[in-house]
């Protein structure tokens, strides 16, 4: 199928009610049925159960169980860096801000404003800073983790659609990451303020933070804002944030500042959580 065609037949397909029925049969609970679900999905996937903290499939309640999964706690090395690769994925693009503009795929790009919900305040701070965006494929781990310390300012559940975000719709989908379901998480470092987005897909039930639990559902269809100026939440380098149930994509924002991405990082090139990212 061309790119096209894959990407077309995304906007012909009920994606909320898709993505509402994986909810339900990823979170239910059904013995038998469910270990031979995720018998299913580790074999399709190559899934390296071997790393697992828990590596016996059938004590799994739910999909969703299994696919939240916790790691041994040394799978996971942290480099002396920075900022740290905070997911297991693939690199779909990294690099400067130009302007406001983020690229997405060649001949698409969109605007920190629209990723972080429209706050313009808010995007005005990372005007020619630097992102990175990761792709979290289906047997990857699905805990997000934090590249760096940081105290929680804000988080913003927006509302969107729910494409995949595989690298065939990212160059197909103008807007990608700007225009589905996402959940952004506002720190200050110890170099100002910086951004962790969540962006939902097809089929991705639901996304969850350490600090607040599940954040969607529900879906209101508004965007919903918390302030946690008034609080100290703070997470350490290599701390849980949040996960998804069923994978996605993280995209994240730094100000304007003489970063280095590790100069192994290329498009399309496999990533592991703890590994250096920039310094």
């Amino acid at each position: 199928m061309s790119d096209r065609s894959a990407v077309l037949s995304q906007y012909l397909m009920p994606k909320q009610a898709m993505t509402r029925f994986g909810g339900l049969v990823a979170g239910s609970k059904m013995g038998s049925i469910t270990t031979e679900i995720i018998r299913r999905f580790v074999a399709r996937y190559d899934v390296n159960m071997a790393e697992a903290l828990n590596p016996d499939i059938r004590s799994y309640a739910s999909f969703n169980d299994f696919f939240t999964r916790a790691l041994e706690p040394d799978a996971r090395p942290m480099a002396a860096a920075d900022l740290i690769c905070p997911v297991d994925g693939a690199i779909s693009q990294f690099g400067a801000i130009k302007g406001d503009q983020i690229y997405q795929a060649k001949g698409h790009a969109y605007t920190t404003q629209a990723l972080v919900g429209g706050d313009a305040a808010l995007a005005a701070k990372f005007q020619n800073g630097h992102f990175a965006t990761l792709y979290l494929s289906p047997r990857d781990y699905h805990r997000i983790h934090m590249p760096c310390d940081g105290r929680l300012l804000r988080m913003i559940h927006v509302p969107g659609d729910l494409f995949s975000v595989n690298p065939t719709t990212a160059r197909g989908v103008p807007g990608l990451f700007a225009r589905n379901e996402r959940v952004v998480c506002v720190f200050e470092g110890h170099d100002g303020p910086w951004v962790l987005v969540l962006v939902g897909a097809t089929i991705v039930g639901s996304m969850a933070t350490v600090w607040h639990g599940l954040v969607n559902p529900p879906r209101p269809g508004v965007v919903r804002d918390w302030s946690y100026a008034d609080k100290t939440i703070t997470l350490k380098q290599g701390e849980e944030m949040g996960r998804f149930l069923l994978g996605s994509t993280v995209v994240m924002l730094f100000p304007s500042s003489p970063l280095s991405f590790n100069p192994s990082w290329q498009p399309g090139g496999p990533v592991r959580l703890g590994e250096a990212m920039a310094d």
